[in-house]
């Protein structure tokens, strides 16, 4: 086997795992139609048909099947060993994707973007938004970011945030004509606007505690959303109550823009990890990424 066929095994493994050329190609950084030319010339080097291919799908033959397993392990060990090299130059560098939630990405990462981005200008950080719990193993994240409260136990978990409040807001056109509600039971008598979880598609109810005393209120109001963002411009219009958390609407709150109300009903609770599988080494690039949303651990001083 030449130097050629090396190249092209590892396209046919992008291929085979991502079952598409375009993505493939978008993963290696070259065109569907070269990568389409690449994985014929190997098939016919080889003389077995490794893919079969539709207008709409790609999947792997039972050869292909069998070839992807034995190139794994492989592939993985040549992608290590380069990884470190990485670690002996300290330049951390490649390719790591992490999924998250749209509030854990605004509120975690695209702070530290800007002076990541420029630290470690080798790194390409993908984030894509997904609001329903990730396998990360299995869809070849490097890590996730969640709340507290949705981990597996089976994963290292970072804190990226402290503990979060959540705050039930209204707009001061609201008030003008609806009393502030004095406790949570009160709600049944707002237009609240509602968030639909999009992992589960049932609507959120909002959750109270106050003196080891917890309650579930699932309110009414007239609009339905699935994003913070919506909900936000809903209550600055004066629609309704919203829930949100603290961190989203301090400034609007700050700024009079928002009120707030049941503050005393909305304790600390864990708030936003990072997490990633325990058995899997962590590269550089990652640990560089982790290092730069963690939360600083704080170091009490003796008397």
């Amino acid at each position: 086997m030449d130097r050629e066929d090396w190249g092209s095994l590892v396209a046919f493994a992008a291929v085979a795992e991502e079952r598409s050329f375009t993505r493939a190609a978008a993963r290696l950084g070259v065109s569907p139609s070269a990568l389409s030319h690449t994985l014929r010339r190997l098939e016919e080097r080889l003389r077995i048909q490794l893919l079969a291919r539709s207008t709409r799908s790609v999947s792997t033959t039972e050869a292909g099947e069998r070839l992807l397993a034995r190139l794994r392990p492989a592939i993985e060990e040549i992608a290590g060993a380069v990884e470190e090299l990485g670690r002996l130059l300290e330049r951390p560098s490649g390719h790591i994707r992490i999924t998250a939630s749209r509030t854990a990405a605004r509120m975690v990462v695209a702070p530290i973007l800007p002076r990541f981005t420029q630290t470690y200008p080798e790194i390409v950080v993908e984030i894509l938004i997904n609001p329903a719990l990730t396998n990360i193993v299995a869809q070849r994240f490097d890590a996730g970011i969640r709340l507290g409260e949705s981990l597996e136990k089976d994963v290292v978990a970072v804190p990226v945030t402290g503990p979060l409040r959540m705050a039930v807001v209204g707009s001061p056109q609201y008030f003008a004509s609806h009393p502030a509600p004095v406790t949570p039971h009160d709600l049944s008598q707002h237009r609240c606007i509602n968030f639909r979880l999009p992992s589960a598609g049932t609507l959120y109810k909002w959750e109270f505690k106050k003196a080891r005393h917890g309650v579930e209120v699932g309110v009414e109001g007239p609009l339905i959303f699935d994003d913070e963002g919506m909900v936000t411009d809903a209550a600055l219009a004066g629609v309704g109550l919203a829930y949100l958390f603290e961190d989203q609407v301090a400034t609007l709150v700050r700024a009079g823009a928002l009120t707030r109300v049941l503050e005393d009903w909305c304790p600390p609770e864990p708030g936003f990890f990072l997490y990633y599988p325990g058995r899997r080494q962590v590269s550089p690039a990652l640990t560089s990424f982790i290092d730069a949303v963690r939360v600083p651990v704080k170091i009490r001083k003796g008397r």
